[in-house]
């Protein structure tokens, strides 16, 4: 038990730091520095560890990675667990890709729930997020895993925005059918998987989502330990979940304790500390001494982690703690903004980073400044503007901060240059303007500033565009493509979903575009045998008051650029080309044509046939149709 009276009957532990698939928001790319073998806890270090943990009042051991399933004798280590007196729950978490294979024997040895992990529906998007085949595997094991009595099968989906929320509807769906509980799991930030709030899809996002389809939707009532907030749609077998670490911590009730692969004691997910009970266990330390680091470890444990989002920055972790107000700001921020991320790009030379702890600061900037500096920058932050450039050898001033709202960092070099827009000058403190870019630029308001451009008096029209691009690959690589032999999988099928996907986030990606909604968009890819080349088209179609060429410029790009990287390690000479608009239309509707149904360009033979038919019904005259 804790200071704050939590009782701690949960343990996960890592079997294995390893993991056979690579998803994008868990791990990087080439994976991660793995530690040396003979640092990793031993099958029986574990098993003694779990007993020690089981006897002071554990009940339930999940056992988790990596990839836990990837552990040779992770069904021995099952059947020792299970007998354990006073453990009542032994549960994995997968990713289901060696589960049909397991199950059968993981179940005669005591495994008793199951987690699967799988975050979208569709087998080519799966190979995009996870970077590997495998998706027939997992849906194997989940359906393995009902056949054989597990009831329900948990499914964890990490939704984000961009790759999979317009899969939630799906995943509901999945459940009518089937006795399943699919958790959809707010994206949470850990190194390496270049976490970014405007990715995290909210529960009360995707639960107003949901009710708009099934209005029906039930609450089931939770334990209160539970992480999860159930609901049920009525008359179906499964039922849904919402894991809010990100909007609606739970920390209040948390009865978690981790151990890591390599024996490492975490109090809390998100918290740094760790105590090492595998170097105690190799130490000689007795049960009773064990005991003791433990429970000081547990004791020391906090009331609620640090939100992620702002805690990485000290300043905000000061401010936070100091403000009387933290209570309501702390919950709040972590899902409007992430500092560490935005503050170095947006600051430029006014953040700095400490090369020994990699904190983000404000350069002598005083303790009892820094609640006014954080709220200052959060301000700006939420009116979507840029922080100004200051000068790290200045203190900072927060009245430039306000005035300098909304300007756009200019490094001066001239007085020719200092005219139009503010800025900051070193030397005399005060400010000064910088010339507009230029009169002609559509992107920019009176003042010089970026903006968007207003489209709220064009008239609607269906607008259409076709990019293109060509990615010329060298004979090897190209014969990979071609044979789908590439190990990312299968680089054509993942470039489209890329394509599309980047389509419909262009209005994210490319700061002054506005988001339009796209009711039909096309991405092709085709093998061009002469060049060793892979010719990309796309097509974006709308309805609405601005064009979509940005939109298909940007399915073109990102189909290109995944192709470079499915193939990046077969060779380095792959060069993209030809990327450009092929065609752009627009097509307006006159009254007479919108009463037919016609395109204006169509419609103007047929005005004429509509005044000839008025004219003859004016005059009493019949008409021949």
């Amino acid at each position: 038990m804790d200071s704050f009276g939590r009782q701690h009957n949960y343990l996960r532990i890592s079997l294995t730091e390893k993991c056979n698939l690579r998803c994008q928001y868990c791990m990087p790319e080439e994976g991660v520095q793995l530690t040396p073998k003979s640092e990793l806890l031993t099958t029986q270090e574990i098993i003694t560890l779990a007993r020690l943990f089981v006897k002071e009042g554990v009940d339930k051991i999940r056992l988790t990675g990596g990839e836990p399933l990837i552990r040779p004798d992770v069904v021995d280590i099952v059947g020792e667990l299970y007998k354990l007196e006073g453990l009542k729950t032994i549960a994995v978490t997968t990713n289901g890709i060696n589960l049909t294979r397991l199950l059968p024997r993981l179940k005669e040895a005591g495994l008793n729930a199951i987690n699967i992990s799988l975050d979208t529906l569709v087998p080519a998007k799966f190979e995009f997020i996870v970077r590997r085949k495998g998706f027939h595997k997992v849906m194997e094991g989940i359906h393995k895993a009902t056949e054989l009595g597990y009831h329900p099968v948990k499914v964890n989906c990490v939704v984000m925005r961009g790759f999979n929320e317009d899969e939630v509807l799906d995943f509901v769906g999945f459940t009518k059918d089937l006795p399943l509980d699919v958790r959809f799991i707010e994206y949470m930030p850990f190194d390496g998987n270049k976490w970014n709030f405007k990715k995290m899809v909210s529960y009360k996002e995707m639960l107003d989502t949901i009710k708009q389809r099934w209005p029906e939707l039930e609450k089931l009532p939770c334990e209160t330990s539970s992480t999860a907030k159930s609901y049920k749609v009525p008359h179906f077998q499964g039922q849904i979940s919402f894991i809010t670490s990100m909007s609606e911590h739970f920390c209040g009730s948390c009865n978690r304790l981790r151990i890591t692969a390599d024996g490492n004691l975490k109090v809390c997910l998100f918290g740094n500390s760790e105590v090492s009970l595998r170097d105690h266990l190799r130490s000689g330390a007795s049960e009773e001494e064990l005991i003791q680091i433990i429970g000081a470890a547990v004791g020391r444990k906090k009331k609620q982690h640090a939100e992620p989002a702002l805690m990485s920055f000290p300043l905000c972790q000061d401010a936070l703690q100091n403000s009387p107000n933290s209570k309501r700001w702390g919950h709040t921020f972590s899902h409007l903004l992430t500092l560490r991320a935005s503050l170095p790009k947006q600051n430029g030379k006014a953040s700095m980073k400490n090369k020994f702890t990699g904190h983000i600061f404000l350069p002598r900037s005083h303790p009892e400044k820094q609640w006014h500096i954080a709220t200052g920058i959060l301000q700006t932050q939420l009116r979507g503007y840029s922080v100004f450039q200051k000068d790290p050898s200045s203190t900072f001033d927060k009245k430039c901060l306000d005035a300098s709202v909304g300007q756009v960092p200019v490094d001066c070099q001239s007085k020719e240059a200092c005219s139009g827009s503010e800025f900051h000058n070193r030397d005399s403190g005060s400010c000064t303007r910088v010339r507009r870019a230029s009169d002609n630029l559509t992107h920019t308001d009176e003042e010089g500033r970026a903006t968007m451009v207003d489209v709220g008096g064009k008239p609607d029209s269906r607008r259409s565009a076709v990019a293109g691009a060509v990615v010329l690959l060298g004979e090897k690589a190209f014969g990979m493509v071609k044979q789908n032999q590439v190990k990312k999988g299968d680089v054509l099928a993942v470039a489209q979903i890329a394509g599309i996907q980047g389509a419909k986030l262009t209005s994210q990606l490319i700061p002054l575009c506005h988001n339009i909604p796209l009711y039909h968009v096309e991405v092709s890819l085709s093998l061009d045998e002469a060049r060793h080349a892979v010719v990309i088209r796309s097509s974006c179609h709308t309805w609405g008051r601005t064009g979509v060429e940005m939109e298909a410029l940007t399915a073109a790009s990102l189909a290109a650029l995944t192709v470079y990287d499915m193939c990046k390690a077969v060779t380095h000479d792959i060069i993209i080309q030809e990327l450009k608009l092929i065609s752009k239309t627009a097509s307006y509707r006159s009254p007479f044509a919108q009463l037919l149904g016609l395109e204006t360009s169509a419609a103007t033979p047929c005005l004429q046939h509509c005044l000839t038919l008025s004219a003859h019904l004016n005059s009493g005259a019949t008409y021949p149709c």
